[in-house]
């Protein structure tokens, strides 16, 4: 599956839930099912840094596509972090540099996030976007 028909299976689950408290729990629930990362790779260099709590984010190229492991201190950042690997990992480093992530706003969630976690989840995407331009780097 490509990018952009992930993001719409995202959309669609969340259009599926009455409220937000419906749509937190999932969000709860996804991280929950999250591949966990390794614990040798819960460092502080793979912290993000914009996050109020804690994540911790891995990638690794294996034939040409990169994928994330990630983990977190607070659940609902653990349901963010879960939303964000499931659109963009297992996925060619050029395709998540030239991706968007207007699902995000598709779903209502910068809006119903405090602006701490705003600006965290502004953060994890960037991250995941400097491993594709890494990769992407190598790969040419």
């Amino acid at each position: 599956m490509n990018i952009n028909d992930i993001q719409n299976e995202i959309i669609d689950e969340f259009s599926m839930f009455e409220d937000w408290e419906e749509r937190y729990q999932y969000m709860i629930d996804l991280g929950k099912d999250l591949p966990l990362i390794d614990d040798k790779y819960k460092i502080d260099s793979n912290i993000i840094k914009g996050c109020q709590s804690k994540v911790w984010l891995h990638a690794e190229l294996k034939d040409d596509k990169i994928y994330f492991t990630a983990d977190s201190d607070a659940i609902i950042t653990k349901g963010i972090i879960a939303i964000l690997i499931r659109a963009f990992s297992n996925q060619h480093p050029k395709d998540i540099i030239e991706a968007n992530a207007d699902f995000i706003d598709k779903i209502g969630l910068k809006e119903h996030l405090s602006p701490t976690r705003a600006n965290g989840l502004v953060s994890m995407i960037k991250q995941l976007k400097m491993y594709a331009i890494a990769y992407q780097t190598q790969l040419n």
